[in-house]
């Protein structure tokens, strides 16, 4: 896709960037835009072949390093190795996110808590470590978290998930608060369906084919659909904009 240079000369930081995703979209997209990109992922193999796919249209552009968001350590040393490769952050892109599905009566503590901890602390700690790092640069910056329909919406099997898409969307409304006096912007998507082969995968067709049919279009939305609006939030196009959830569906929530 052609970009307009929405971000000409940023540096961004992207998680879960690995294969066609949507953080891989996103990372795809922020390049197009004219940023330079950190993506990261704790699947190494996929990140290092996601970097020489984007490497090989954007060159130096584009960097890696593998990151588990469970681990703080991990965490702060993505940060650290982003601002000392490119010299500063100035967007943190907070795609990490761990589905799957339990009827609540049959779910584990352990399946509760992964999810949890990879979605919503993972979240947690990816912006409270790039929040920290953008304070102390002092030129303010913009954090996009990617959240879900499921914040809003009742889906059996998915209480896990969506409690922590719920947290996501509350972390974000008072993280913006909390650095708006750093101009610092902190918003979310809210996608509904984006089919990519991870979810595939993942999820039984029938399920897919129903949760698309239910879709005004018709159909799931494209990764590089939802990592439009994720560029528009991270850009100066939405500098009046934070602590909002945008919501990437075609029908209301």
């Amino acid at each position: 896709m052609k970009g307009h240079g929405l971000l000409e000369g940023k540096v961004v930081v992207v998680t879960a960037a690995a294969g066609t995703g949507i953080g891989g979209a996103t990372a795809r997209r922020c390049l197009e835009e004219g940023a330079h990109v950190m993506i990261s992922d704790q699947h190494e193999k996929r990140l290092a072949a996601t970097l020489a796919d984007l490497a090989a249209a954007h060159g130096g552009r584009v960097a890696a390093r593998p990151c588990d968001v469970t681990d703080n350590d991990q965490v702060q040393a993505l940060i650290d190795g982003a601002a000392q490769h490119f010299g500063r952050i100035d967007v943190m892109i907070n795609n990490a996110g761990l589905g799957g599905t339990a009827p609540l009566p049959e779910m584990s503590d352990e399946q509760w808590r992964r999810v949890l901890d990879v979605t919503l602390t993972g979240t947690f700690r990816c912006t409270r470590a790039a929040l920290r790092r953008m304070i102390a640069q002092g030129h303010g910056g913009a954090i996009v978290n990617n959240a879900s329909v499921l914040g809003w919406r009742a889906q059996p099997g998915q209480a896990h998930y969506a409690a922590a898409k719920a947290g996501v969307m509350a972390l974000t409304r008072c993280a913006a608060l909390d650095v708006a006096a750093h101009r610092i912007r902190v918003n979310a998507v809210a996608p509904s369906l984006a089919v990519h082969p991870y979810l595939v995968k993942v999820t039984s067709e029938d399920l897919l084919a129903e949760l698309a049919s239910r879709e005004p279009f018709g159909r799931a939305a494209e990764p590089w659909e939802v990592a439009n609006v994720i560029v528009f939030l991270a850009s100066d196009y939405a500098a009046y904009m934070t602590g909002e959830v945008v919501s990437v569906s075609s029908q209301h929530p």
